[in-house]
């Protein structure tokens, strides 16, 4: 047995056949649920493999996850990595031409995706013509055109595969493929390893601090717990923290829940209808919803069983996080550092904030280096997160970023992150926030992240983005991009200025703001800074 994804769900499930590994609520109000116990996941995903198999899908192959949150996303996960195919996560959110770019680029030969996304996908069809094979989930809109390669229901393709698992042998090489938006640029496919995955994303089986030391500790672990934790990844499974955190919550042998669509109000219901005591979300634009449904219509909800509550992805502000934290005294609030193409990095100090910055306690794995010299730099200067070890192989398809990115150094795998970080004297470090988004005025450096969090300490602010703005004296100058909460008078640029004086130091405060009904972010709640250049720019003109 290796560090293989599908022999380490297999080695637990044989352990916990019987335990409830997985539950889907669709919501609102529907009352519809399915679940699966362990030997019941994996007897379903051995079929759906059995089918792909039998459709020619063959080892190293990819395979499109273009799907809402449910059991089939886990499931068809499963499905690949048992026959060593590699699942690629499709964002749902992609219309036509951007879905021909990932189809085209991933090199996919066969997609799994939702009924509604019926039209996108006959649409970009024709147009990716190593695609030949689709399961369509749920019966299709009745106006939605039939894509030129006719679909294979879910169910059926399920019922035609053999529940036996009779595969061949796998390998800690086998790969997982996560496509990262980022906040420039076309989508980048970021190649995992399964055992590097495992250890960086997924934590190695680690539920005490300390990694498993060999693949059969796995399950010699989950047979010596018990059980009684709750994972709900709320975010979409196609952003990679919430699959890792499903996954994590299979390799200790616990429940895992999961819902269509993140609406507050049906999270906290099922947190204390199912006693949830892990949530992991991304950033303010997924808690603070959550806190005010807390505070106002679901006051009267338990949540006594929720021990911790994570973001990645995205940094929690401290006015959202003290928020949350008032409602839900006992719960363990975590900003947790990670991405695509580093896996988990480190937690937040209790000492973070907007004051100190958002500061990390890491590995030795975690350096602060120039990102010229590949050195690290001295206390107090900045330079670039790098992270070795467990890292990714590069990107799919793209020679070139990934030479850029990953290196080697002193006989070790090496990645350069995009964000700009300082390191003190005792190791912590200070992230700045990213480079690409960084705005120079006058010479000085301005973070936007710094900014949003000084802004979103105003009681009136609901979410905010900065982004630079051409301007002839500065160079650039920071802009605020705000959205009121519901009922808030208008705030004036002002009022905004005098606020965040008392935090920011003069050249980081906004010279021009624009209000926006709605601050535009991913569907996992990361910021859409080109939205927000763009919007800034236009009101800067029209102001």
């Amino acid at each position: 047995m290796e560090y293989n994804l599908a022999d380490l769900f297999e080695s637990v499930a044989d352990t916990v056949p019987g335990r409830e590994a997985l539950v889907h609520l669709d919501h609102p109000g529907t009352g519809a649920e399915r679940r699966l116990t362990y030997a019941g996941l994996d007897a379903a995903a051995n079929r759906l493999a059995h089918h792909l198999a039998a459709q020619g899908v063959t080892p190293g192959d990819h395979v499109g996850l273009h799907l809402l949150n449910g059991v089939e996303y886990l499931q068809t996960a499963l499905a690949c990595m048992k026959i060593r195919a590699v699942p690629v996560n499709v964002n749902y959110r992609y219309v036509a031409d951007e879905l021909v770019y990932l189809y085209r680029d991933a090199d996919l030969t066969a997609l799994v995706f939702d009924a509604g996304f019926t039209g996108r996908v006959a649409a970009a069809l024709p147009r990716a013509e190593r695609l030949r094979h689709l399961i369509r989930v749920g019966a299709a809109p009745p106006d939605a055109p039939e894509p030129a390669v006719a679909p294979v229901g879910f169910a059926e393709a399920e019922a035609s595969g053999s529940p036996d698992r009779d595969f061949p042998a796998r390998s800690a090489d086998d790969r997982f493929i996560i496509y990262t938006g980022g906040t420039t640029g076309m989508p980048k496919g970021v190649m995992w390893r399964h055992e590097d995955l495992f250890f960086s994303g997924m934590g190695g089986g680690a539920p005490t601090g300390v990694p498993v030391s060999r693949p059969e500790e796995l399950a010699e672990r989950v047979a010596a717990g018990g059980e009684g934790l709750v994972f709900f990844p709320t975010a979409p499974l196609m952003h990679g923290t919430s699959t890792l955190t499903a996954f994590i919550g299979f390799h200790y042998g616990q429940k895992v829940v999961v819902h269509s669509k993140y609406a507050p109000e049906e999270v906290l219901r099922t947190i204390e209808r199912e006693r949830v005591t892990s949530v992991s979300l991304v950033g303010d634009a997924m808690l603070r919803p959550l806190a005010d449904a807390l505070a106002g219509p679901l006051k009267d909800t338990d949540v006594s069983s929720l021990f911790s509550l994570s973001s990645s992805g995205a940094i929690l502000s401290e006015t959202v996080r003290d928020q949350f934290q008032a409602l839900a005294p006992n719960c363990l609030i975590l900003n947790n550092f990670g991405s695509s193409e580093s896996g988990f990095n480190g937690t937040a100090t209790e000492d973070s904030g907007p004051r100190r910055g958002f500061r990390l306690r890491v590995s030795a794995h975690i350096a602060v280096v120039d990102p010229g010299s590949l050195k690290p730099v001295p206390p107090g200067e900045p330079g670039r997160i790098a992270l070795r070890g467990h890292v990714p192989l590069g990107y799919y398809n793209d020679p070139g970023k990934t030479a850029q990115t990953f290196f080697e150094h002193g006989g070790e795998r090496w990645v350069l992150l995009g964000d700009m970080a300082t390191v003190d004297d005792e190791g912590v470090v200070t992230v700045l926030g990213r480079g690409s988004q960084c705005i120079n005025t006058g010479g000085e450096k301005v973070y936007p992240e710094e900014v949003e969090e000084a802004l979103k300490a105003h009681p009136d602010v609901y979410d905010a983005l900065v982004a630079g703005v051409p301007d002839a004296k500065w160079g650039h100058h920071v802009s605020a991009v705000v959205q009121l909460r519901e009922g808030a008078p208008a705030l004036s640029l002002e009022e905004l200025q005098t606020h965040c004086r008392a935090r920011l130091a003069g050249y980081k405060v906004p010279r021009s703001l624009v209000l926006t009904p709605l601050v535009q972010r991913s569907p996992s709640g990361k910021a859409d800074y080109r939205w927000a250049r763009t919007v800034a720019a236009e009101g800067a003109a029209g102001g």
